[in-house]
Formats: structure tokens, C-alpha cells, sequence
């Protein structure tokens, strides 16, 4: 069997059993795309390799363990487990059972954090802490982009931190990312000029709805409370005391509930308050101002 046969074959298998694949993924992943993947991974190649190289023989071993792992696919276990990286703006990182997995939707928020970062004079030394920050993407996305910027990444799972600290040094010269291991602002001391986070915002009773391969993702991660904002309405109220004035929050979050943010963030006393859209073009990632009052 050539390489052009066995991604066929591999592509009608999971077309032709009928797998899941959801409206919240399918933009990264269709059987096609993760039959090349996975046949790329077994190979040691990437998807121009198997172009490349499509009238190939595949060897008896290799079919066995690429079927090996079509059948991982079928179970439910996202692509990104089994290949055991994701890439995420440009870079490769690491992901595991412990941590979400990166979406290309969450690069708005890394969009957002460079054009806040840009907006402070170069003389200034830039702080930023990451909340929630699971596998390190956004937190390592920015410092790989403005290295003179300090960064600290906190999450409340040692496991995912761990993570997030085999990514930074993997990624990031040193010195690199500074990590904390805390319940949002618990053990967090000081004030930042940016704090972005990624925070749980689903619904807890749309969670068994949700595509198999995400209800395997860390509940922790995704789980906001009743409406989605419980993390939100504390990292909202708690932010403006780690916050120099002058500074910027800015949360990924629903489209449907920015607008309920917005009011939060208001009641809090944030000014200017705006949207960054995403990929689709609805409002991924609110951007709020925190001019230093109490109020």
C-alpha cells in the first residue's frame, strides 16, 4: 500500500464510522486533516512530506501502528493527545491529558496581549501575569514574541504547571517564564501591566453536550459554574488590586457573554472597555482599562 492508499483508507475510516466531529472543532479537525496528521506522525514527516513522498510503500509496521491510532481517534481522544504537541501560534507545544488543549481562537488573546504590550513606552519595563495558564500558550506565545517583557503564569493545577514549565524551557531562552502555583490571585503578590487569562467560562449543564474528545479535556478548565462566570466575576473583582493604574485585563470568554461581562467590568469601575474578534468574527477576547480608582 503507497502512502496516497493508506491516507485514503485512513480518511473513509473515519468518515466511515460516523465519528463525531463537532461544530467547536471541526475547523481543526476533519477526517481528513487527522488522517494526515496521525499518518505523518507514524511516518516521521509532516503533511508536505506526504505529498512529497505519496507513491511510497508503507511498511506492514507502520500500517499497524497507524491504524493504531486511527482507532485512539475513534474513541474519542483528540488528535493533539495522541500526537502529544499542539501547534499554537507558530509554535509547538507540548499538551497532555492535564492541560486543554490550545485553540486557534485563544491566538486573539495573544493578539490582543502584543497590541497592549506595544502600547507601553519602551523605557518602561513590562510585567504580565497569566491566569489560568494551562499549558503556558498564551503566557510563552507573548514572551516568545516581546522578549523583554517579565511573565508570570499561574494556574491552580501543579499538574498543568508542570506543563506549562517543560513548554517554557523548551521554547524560551532564559531567563524565560516564571510560574505560580495559585487559586487566580491566592498567592499572588504585587501589581502587573497586563493580566491576561483563559479562564473556565462553560455553563456547567452544557458540558455533557459538548464533543466526547472535550468532556475528556480537564473538567477544571472548562467548568465556569451555572452561568460560565464564576472564575470570570472573581478575576473581574479581584484583578484592579494586582493592576498598576494605567494597566490592561484582558479574558478570553463566550461571545455570549461579553455582554454580560461588560457590565460587570463596568461595575468594577474598568475604563475603556472593547472586543477583539476572533477568527469568525465574534467577540473572543475582552480588553478592559484599569485607570487606578477604587470606585
Amino acid at each position: 500500500m503507497t502512502l496516497r492508499e493508506a491516507l485514503a483508507a485512513g480518511t473513509a475510516f473515519l468518515k466511515s464510522a460516523s465519528f463525531p466531529f463537532s461544530q467547536a472543532v471541526q475547523r481543526e479537525s476533519t477526517p481528513v486533516l487527522d488522517a494526515a496528521l496521525l499518518l505523518a506522525s507514524v511516518l516521521q514527516t509532516d503533511r508536505t512530506g506526504l505529498i512529497l513522498r505519496e507513491a511510497e510503500p508503507v511498511s506492514e509496521g507502520d500500517l499497524q501502528h497507524y491504524t493504531c491510532l486511527l482507532e485512539r481517534r475513534l474513541k474519542g481522544e483528540c488528535v493533539a493527545w495522541i500526537l502529544g504537541y499542539k501547534e499554537f501560534w507558530g509554535l509547538s507545544f507540548t499538551v497532555s491529558p492535564e492541560v486543554l488543549v490550545p485553540r486557534p481562537d485563544t491566538e486573539t488573546l495573544v493578539e490582543a496581549g502584543l497590541a497592549a504590550i506595544d502600547r507601553f513606552p519602551s523605557t518602561v519595563p513590562c510585567t504580565l501575569l497569566d491566569l489560568c495558564t494551562g499549558s503556558g500558550a498564551v503566557a510563552i506565545a507573548l514572551k516568545h514574541e516581546r522578549p523583554s517583557i517579565e511573565v508570570y503564569a499561574s494556574d491552580i493545577s501543579p499538574a498543568a504547571l508542570a506543563v506549562a514549565k517543560r513548554n517554557a524551557a523548551r521554547l524560551l531562552p532564559e531567563p524565560g517564564m516564571y510560574s505560580i502555583e495559585s487559586d487566580l490571585f491566592h498567592r499572588i503578590t504585587g501589581r502587573f501591566h497586563i493580566i491576561t487569562a483563559n479562564p473556565p467560562y462553560v455553563p456547567s449543564d452544557l458540558i455533557p453536550t459538548l464533543a466526547l474528545e472535550v468532556r475528556r479535556e480537564p473538567q477544571l478548565s472548562l467548568d465556569g459554574g451555572a452561568d460560565g462566570l464564576d472564575l470570570i466575576r472573581r478575576i473581574l473583582a479581584q484583578a484592579k488590586a494586582h493592576l498598576y493604574p494605567g494597566g490592561t485585563l484582558l479574558m478570553e470568554a463566550d461571545p455570549g457573554q461579553m455582554q454580560a461581562i461588560t457590565g460587570i467590568l463596568e461595575h468594577h469601575g474598568y475604563r475603556p472597555i472593547t472586543t477583539m474578534p476572533d477568527l469568525s468574527g465574534m467577540p473572543r477576547v475582552i480588553i478592559a482599562g484599569f485607570t487606578g480608582s477604587d470606585s
